[in-house]
């Protein structure tokens, strides 16, 4: 077994070496298997549970999901130490001179006049130093990987900056629309790839929707679907009043209940508000 002091108090350079010594030969079988594909999933929850963290402002519980992103961060990092290509020090060094390099309003003769000019020279400097020329790779340029809403509202944001965009909110809400025509027309062809291709240009229209009026529509859908549990929640406790179960309702009758639920739940919120 590998030896470590233990200590009452640990710093990043603990970390890295707690890191190491677990991929070691005599470390731990399953840390010594991992490749950044077998973890790369464990890294997108790791940050979705930070974001969680701050959504119930619980610091206590921020400060252990920042310390497992860090450790997803040293571990990765590790691995690539291991192949000889990069260290810690140099994932370092390379964010700080890109955060140098994108703010020359604090660390150059830069001058802006507020928040909006500080992006707008951001992005600018970001499209150089990447050696973007078209708007087109700015938008090949957002990530894959992204949920598919919070990519959408991303690439339609960077497109507006051409001059590519909706006059305005009612222009994208009447967009909606027009999809969704199209959608109904693809439902009644029972053409599956061009249904697919329609809900799709639904779903993207209504990104572009959000964005004309300032929301977010990863945040909307997931509010959306937290109210959808709630009012389920209420459904299935009303009909166990009853002394029945889900199965012993038609679909029809379940829509009363979720009806009847969702006006009390209502009444009960502006009472409240």
């Amino acid at each position: 077994m590998a030896e470590f002091v233990q200590k009452d108090f640990y710093d990043i350079n603990d970390l890295i070496e707690i890191v190491r010594v677990l991929r070691q030969p005599d470390g731990c079988p399953w840390d010594r298997e991992q490749t950044h594909a077998s973890i790369r999933m464990d890294f997108i929850e790791e940050v979705y549970e930070v974001i969680e963290a701050i959504d119930k402002e619980d610091t206590a519980l921020l400060r252990e999901e920042l310390g497992d992103v860090l450790l997803q961060v040293v571990f990765h990092t590790q691995i690539e130490r291991e192949a000889g290509h990069f260290e810690l020090d140099d994932v370092c060094d390379e964010v700080c001179k890109k955060m140098i390099i994108r703010h020359p309003h604090v660390f150059g003769e830069v001058t802006v006049s507020g928040t909006g000019e500080v992006l707008k020279n951001w992005e600018a400097i970001k499209q150089q130093t990447k050696g973007q020329t078209t708007y087109t790779e700015t938008l090949e340029s957002v990530a894959v990987s992204l949920p598919a809403l919070l990519r959408a509202q991303k690439v339609g944001k960077r497109a507006a900056k051409s001059g590519m965009d909706f006059a305005d909110a009612a222009s994208a809400l009447e967009n909606i629309h027009t999809e969704v025509h199209e959608l109904e027309e693809a439902a009644a062809s029972h053409n599956t790839e061009q249904m697919a291709d329609e809900l799709g240009d639904v779903l993207f229209s209504c990104v572009n929707a959000a964005r004309k009026l300032g929301l977010n529509s990863e945040q909307c859908l997931t509010a959306a679907t937290e109210k959808f549990i709630r009012r389920f929640a209420a459904v299935e406790a009303e009909v166990q009043r009853r002394g029945k179960t889900m199965d012993d309702y038609t679909t029809k009758e379940l829509d009363e209940i979720w009806n009847a639920v969702k006006h009390r739940i209502q009444e009960d919120s502006y009472a409240a508000g």
